[in-house]
């Protein structure tokens, strides 16, 4: 499923060009505090695989008061590095490639 370019951001890594995207408003488990999760696809494949990333640290709108972080555009650029190296390829049709990675 591609990411709508509409709430989604631009990236350029190492000459690529990628959209990544974050959820507007948290789950009902990322209030309660469960990890930050955001999507990433190459701006230029409508249908190649998604990669979703996954932070070891809360969204900043967690309802409740635990660690949060706040996703940047480095971290967004390590997790497409990562997803590279793990086999994330992004511009084939297939399903998405789940990858955890600590947050800084």
């Amino acid at each position: 499923m591609a990411i709508a370019s509409k709430g989604s951001r631009r990236i350029v890594v190492d000459g690529q060009s990628y959209r990544w995207s974050l959820r507007p408003r948290p789950t009902y488990d990322q209030g309660l505090g469960a990890p930050l999760s955001f999507a990433v696809q190459s701006a230029d494949a409508a249908q190649g695989q998604v990669l979703h990333a996954t932070l070891d640290a809360a969204r900043p709108d967690a309802w409740l008061p635990v660690a949060s972080v706040r996703v940047t555009p480095a971290q967004v650029g390590e997790a497409i590095r990562r997803g590279l190296a793990a086999g994330w390829t992004p511009t084939a049709p297939g399903s998405a490639l789940a990858l955890h990675f600590p947050a800084n």
